[in-house]
């Protein structure tokens, strides 16, 4: 496989905050952008791996700022890093002011997709090369976090996390 590039596994979706999409305070609940990121990230993990794609884990979500009713959204994600079978998909949420136009960052997250052949197994994904200093900086952090999630599961030892060890050693 030929190695992919970050901005050309990029999904951008926009849509617009209903009424049925909202709680009592007329913000956009939880689980309705919960969604609406978990789609984006899927159809990005599909469009670089060109397989089935199923989400692994929600390592990271922050509700920053709260999505009003009428609000325009966008939900973007990129892959910020590969590993044997897995990739690191970044999201990050943009409301648009309908005054002005202008965009402010709402949300983040951080999903993991496995893709997987036509009996569920799961197989390898091409490897991404950063690009911009954002790519690269989402993209070392990501060994981070991928460590610091198998260490909590039980699945890594604290000793062989390398990244996370030379956190704290010098």
């Amino acid at each position: 496989m030929q190695p992919k590039f970050p901005s050309e596994s990029v999904t951008t979706l926009t849509d617009l905050v209903l009424p049925g999409e909202t709680n009592p305070l007329n913000n956009l609940f939880g689980g309705e952008l919960l969604a609406r990121m978990d789609r984006a990230a899927s159809i990005t993990a599909r469009r670089h791996s060109r397989r089935i794609c199923v989400t692994a884990s929600v390592n990271h979500v922050a509700f920053n700022r709260a999505i009003p009713l009428g609000s325009v959204v966008t939900v973007e994600s990129k892959v910020s890093r590969t590993f044997n079978t897995s990739m690191e998909i970044y999201i990050d949420v943009w409301i648009e002011d309908r005054e002005s136009g202008i965009k402010n960052k709402a949300n983040e997250a951080i999903y993991t997709f496995v893709a997987v052949d036509e009996t569920g197994r799961p197989i390898p994904v091409p490897p991404i090369e950063p690009e911009t200093e954002l790519e690269k900086q989402r993209y070392e952090a990501a060994l981070r976090r991928k460590q610091l999630s198998l260490v909590l599961a039980g699945k890594m030892k604290p000793s062989e996390a390398t990244e996370l060890k030379a956190l704290f050693m010098e």
